[in-house]
């Protein structure tokens, strides 16, 4: 009956762990393959803030019954809040539809089944290099998507004058998925004045973007990484935003997304809303539950939160350090050549500007695994391991 079903080979990063975890070799081995933040002990960490939240949750143990297919109220003005300020004129005028989501990817996917339904004829285009899963979501809800113009090998750097030249050939209602910070895979940022001119050319030519901010603290600020959102809120577009707290909270299999959308204005942001939560009731009725009350514990506590930013903070520092830490090694191994790309990057990712080949050298003679075009989790990187890997990057760039 299904021999017509074609061989799935599986998702490279995700096999790449099994390949890692299959390696015989226990003096070292490092996995910088896969996108999880991993603490100066290697180990997942599980945020004092959270420990807290957790708690209070338990005590004493609550039903389990399900949630509104919208999610939790606190955690939608949370989300609304970390994105859009405080203080956000938008969110008092009831302009941002917004639910919580099976992760970025459960949100990602509410939102491209959304604009399929709504706007047939889109098209969506993604960063050259992106995450592959944006283009296995969008393709799955039946888009066409295409690539536009973004990381420049030769400069380690945006092909900045070929994005925005790209973005002006587009038709009406495209849908540009862009990474407000920490992009994934490269690492590198748009600065401000560029996303300045990129978001005025979205709105010259009335293109749908849909933002995906996964890594929310761990590059500039929480502040800082919002630039791009908040401005496209300021020049009054209609803008798609996929949020996760997978990272920044440390709760990847709980789970913890959210999607929202700005509209221009209320009357059509409770329409959006309505078709968002049928939307939801279509692919998985409703989120789950756990997460989304340590979120809503965390993010509502003033006290919780700001121990929740401190936390974020030493994480992304970290990685910060280790960046300096592997560049510094490097430079002094393979003089005159330039890696201040390692701290020019942002996030937990860099491309490193390995070939397959210097990766699969990496693998089988160190025993260091990342993926084949270069990508790197810094955030499998601490003390015990950064000079090692340093090294044997050092050797196969020799």
């Amino acid at each position: 009956m299904f021999q017509h079903v074609e061989f799935y080979p599986g998702d490279p990063i995700l096999g790449l762990m099994d390949k890692f975890a299959q390696d015989p070799r226990t003096d070292i081995k490092v996995n910088l393959g896969v996108g999880v933040y991993y603490d100066e002990e290697g180990r997942l960490p599980v945020l004092e803030c959270v420990k807290t939240a957790e708690a209070a949750i338990a005590n004493p143990p609550r039903p389990r019954g399900y949630l509104p297919m919208e999610g939790l109220a606190g955690y939608r003005s949370a989300c609304q809040r970390l994105l859009f300020g405080e203080n956000s004129a938008v969110v008092a005028e009831g302009r941002v539809a917004t639910v919580e989501a099976l992760g970025g990817s459960g949100a990602l996917k509410v939102g491209a089944d959304f604009i399929r339904q709504w706007f047939p004829t889109a098209k969506c285009y993604v960063s050259t290099p992106t995450w592959g899963n944006h283009i296995s979501i969008f393709e799955g809800a039946g888009f066409e998507v295409g690539k536009y113009p973004y990381y420049d090998p030769a400069t380690i750097g945006v092909k900045f004058d070929e994005m925005k030249a790209f973005f002006k050939g587009l038709q009406a209602h495209d849908v540009v998925l862009l990474h407000p910070c920490c992009h994934n895979p490269t690492g590198v940022d748009l600065t401000p004045a560029q996303w300045d001119e990129i978001l005025q050319i979205i709105k010259d030519k009335q293109l749908i973007p849909f933002m995906d901010i996964a890594y929310q603290g761990f590059g500039a600020d929480m502040e800082g990484d919002v630039y791009a959102i908040r401005k496209a809120v300021e020049l009054g577009l209609p803008v798609f935003v996929s949020n996760s707290f997978s990272k920044n909270l440390s709760l990847y299999g709980e789970r913890v997304g959210g999607l929202s959308v700005v509209c221009p204005t209320a009357e059509e942001a409770k329409l959006v809303f309505g078709q968002l939560k049928f939307t939801v009731r279509r692919i998985y009725s409703s989120p789950a539950a756990h997460g989304a009350y340590v979120v809503d514990t965390v993010m509502n506590d003033p006290k919780l939160f700001e121990q929740w930013v401190g936390e974020v903070y030493e994480m992304r520092d970290r990685i910060r350090a280790m960046r300096q830490k592997l560049q510094d090694v490097i430079s002094a191994k393979v003089p005159g050549r330039d890696f201040s790309y390692f701290t020019k990057q942002q996030g937990m990712f860099s491309f490193t500007g390995l070939t397959p080949e210097q990766v699969a050298r990496l693998q089988s003679e160190f025993a260091v695994y990342m993926v084949e075009n270069g990508r790197m989790c810094l955030a499998g990187l601490n003390s015990k391991n950064v000079d090692y890997v340093a090294n044997a990057m050092a050797a196969v760039l020799q």
